[in-house]
C-alpha cells in the first residue's frame, strides 16, 4: 500500500515537470510572422523593399522569430484567404502589405483577436490591427528637385497605380518639387490601374516618352519604366527601391522606402507583450524614406542643393506641401506660411498645379 502511495507521488512529480518542462519549451519557441505581398519579390520595388526589411528585421532577431512569406496575393478574395490560412497557422503577426488588404484584414482580424496584424499604407484599425505608412512624399519632391534641373524638355512622365491619396501624394510632390527650380515643368500622368503589370507599365512609359517627356518616373511595383527610359536614352526616377541597375544611364535618382527598422520595432513590441494598435507614418527623420545615390550626370550644384533640402526635411525646417499651394484650377489650397496637415494629406484628392490632364474620376 506504501509502495503504491510513494510510486503514485513520484510520478504526479514526474508529470508536474514535465508539464513545467513543456511549458517552458513552449514558451521559448519562436514567433511565427507573417508576410503578405502583391506582387513576385523580383530584385527591386514595393515588394523587394519590403522583403529586405523582412530579411532585416528576421537577422535582427535571429532565434526569436521565424519568418513566411507569400507573394503576388492579388486584393481581394485571395488576400482574406491568405491572411486566414496564416492566422490559422499559428501565426502570431501578419504584415499586409498593399492598400487593397486593409478590409481583408480587418474582417480577419476579428476572428483572430489575440494575433496581432499590422497593415501597411491603411487607415483602419482595430485593438489587433496597427497601420503603418511612410512618407513617400518627401522622397519624391527631393528627387522633383533633380528631374526640374535635368529636363529639357520641361515635361516629366508619370506612370500611376491607382488615383488614391498615396500615389496622388506623390504626383503633387514630385511637380512641387520640380517647379520650386523650374517654374516651367509640367507633368503628365498615365494610369493603369494595376500595381504591378510589367507590359503596362512599360508602354505608358513609352507613350509618355512619345509625348514630349524626357524623365519619367512611375508609382508600380515593377523596373520596366526604368528599363523603357534606358532603352529611349531619356532620363527617370526609379521608385521603392533603388533601380539604377536596370537603367544605370537612365536613372538620376530613385525615391527609396526603408522598411526594416519598422518591422523590428513592431516584432520586439510582440515578443515583449507591449504592442498595441498605432498609426505609424514615418519620414527621412524617421528613417523610413531616403532618395539613392545620385547618377554621375547630375552637376554637382543640383547635387549639393538636393543634399541641403534633404537635411531641412529631416530637421523639419521643410514640408514639400508647404503653401503657397495651388490646386490645377488656381485655387489656394493651402496659404502662405503655412503647411498642409497631416489629415488633409491623408485624403488628398487633387492635383497641383503643373500637372496635365484630368483626375480619373472614382
Amino acid at each position: 500500500m506504501q509502495r503504491n502511495r510513494i510510486r503514485k507521488t513520484l510520478f504526479a512529480l514526474f508529470a508536474a515537470a514535465a508539464l513545467a518542462a513543456g511549458a517552458t519549451a513552449s514558451a521559448q519557441e519562436p514567433l511565427k510572422v507573417g508576410f503578405i505581398y502583391v506582387s513576385p519579390i523580383g530584385d527591386a520595388g514595393w515588394t523587394y523593399q519590403h522583403d529586405q526589411g523582412r530579411q532585416q528585421m528576421e537577422k535582427a532577431l535571429a532565434g526569436k522569430v521565424t519568418t513566411k512569406y507569400i507573394e503576388s496575393v492579388p486584393e481581394g478574395a485571395d488576400a482574406e484567404r491568405v491572411i486566414r490560412e496564416l492566422a490559422s497557422n499559428g501565426y502570431g503577426l501578419i504584415f499586409t502589405t498593399s492598400f487593397g488588404y486593409m478590409n481583408p484584414t480587418i474582417k480577419v482580424a476579428k476572428q483572430f483577436p489575440k494575433v496581432v496584424f499590422e497593415h501597411a499604407t491603411g487607415y483602419k484599425q482595430a485593438k489587433n490591427v496597427g497601420i503603418y505608412n511612410a512618407r513617400f512624399y518627401e522622397a519624391r519632391y527631393l528627387a522633383g528637385i533633380v528631374a526640374g534641373k535635368m529636363t529639357k524638355t520641361n515635361v516629366a512622365g508619370y506612370v500611376a497605380a491607382f488615383p488614391i491619396p498615396e500615389v496622388l501624394q506623390g504626383i503633387d510632390a514630385f511637380t512641387l518639387g520640380m517647379r520650386s527650380v523650374n517654374p516651367k515643368a509640367e507633368t503628365k500622368v498615365i494610369w493603369i490601374n494595376s500595381w504591378f503589370d510589367p507590359g503596362r507599365e512599360r508602354e505608358a512609359a513609352n507613350t509618355l516618352i512619345a509625348q514630349g517627356a524626357d524623365v519619367i518616373t512611375h508609382h508600380t511595383d515593377s523596373p520596366a519604366v526604368v528599363q523603357a527610359a534606358e532603352e529611349k536614352k531619356v532620363y527617370a526616377v526609379g521608385y521603392h527601391s533603388d533601380m539604377s541597375k536596370h537603367g544605370p544611364n537612365a536613372t538620376l535618382t530613385s525615391a527609396v522606402h526603408l522598411w526594416g527598422d519598422t518591422y523590428t520595432k513592431l516584432t520586439q513590441q510582440v515578443l515583449d507583450k507591449k504592442w498595441k494598435s498605432t498609426s505609424i507614418w514615418g519620414g527621412f527623420k524617421d528613417g523610413m524614406v531616403d532618395i539613392a545615390p545620385l547618377n554621375k550626370s547630375v552637376p554637382k550644384d543640383v547635387a549639393d542643393l538636393v543634399a541641403a533640402k534633404k537635411a531641412e526635411l529631416k530637421a523639419g525646417k521643410l514640408h514639400p506641401f508647404q503653401g503657397p499651394v495651388k490646386d490645377q484650377a488656381g485655387k489656394v489650397r493651402v496659404p502662405a506660411g503655412q503647411a498642409m496637415a497631416d489629415d488633409k494629406l491623408a485624403v488628398l484628392d487633387y492635383y497641383v498645379e503643373g500637372v496635365q490632364g484630368s483626375l480619373p474620376k472614382k
